[in-house]
């Protein structure tokens, strides 16, 4: 598994142990969303998300060293690296017990570890990019991006305030136009365009 490194760009996905489906309701993808802001938004900027009812992905960029040390929670931590995946393990620990909680149920519900893959260039960027936010197509939920309320797309073409890091995203894309122009061209052959991802850990 490869360490989180600062400043350094990585697509973070994982998937529910077996059979298991992580989001039931619209109350549990609002309180991992919630969470994820809490634990992660301070560690680094978040690009763009999905999430699937039995798996998720975010593309992220980790803060720099300054940043990070800056950070209260840091204080007296010397492994970087370890507390980076450390508010990751906060994330889902603390879905998982609140989960467990309204469902009644015991256990993991999470694969581990969390699984992470470094991003390289800007085209892995923009081929990552148009791959979170076809997943729901390819599954199925809907025929367009922009009817799946649980991804970044609307919050990347509207002017509501958000916690991504919209106008990077749509450089990206030279632009907004060309950026709904690409997301509404979907097919099977972009997906074999992002590197390193398995489908089946999808």
């Amino acid at each position: 598994m490869i360490p989180l490194e600062t400043d350094k760009h990585y697509h973070i996905f994982n998937r529910a142990n077996g059979n298991e489906t992580i989001f039931l309701g619209e109350d549990n993808y609002l309180f991992f969303l919630n969470k994820y802001i809490k634990h992660i938004s301070p560690i680094c900027d978040t690009f763009c998300y999905c999430l699937m009812p039995n798996h998720f992905h975010f593309l992220i960029r980790i803060k720099n060293e300054i940043e990070i040390e800056q950070l209260e929670n840091f204080k007296n931590t010397k492994n970087t690296c370890g507390f980076l995946s450390k508010q990751f393990s906060n994330l889902f620990s603390s879905y998982t017990q609140a989960f467990n909680k309204q469902q009644g149920r015991k256990g993991s519900l999470f694969m581990r570890p969390f699984k992470r893959k470094e991003i390289n260039s800007e085209t892995y960027f923009r081929n990552l990019v148009y791959y979170i936010h076809l997943n729901p197509v390819e599954a199925g939920f809907c025929d367009n991006p922009k009817d799946w309320k649980y991804s970044s797309f609307n919050a990347l073409i509207t002017e509501k305030p958000t916690f991504l890091i919209q106008t990077e995203v749509l450089n990206y894309f030279d632009d907004l136009e060309n950026f709904m122009y690409v997301h509404s061209h979907s097919s099977n052959n972009n997906f074999d365009k992002v590197p390193n991802v398995v489908k089946d850990e999808d």
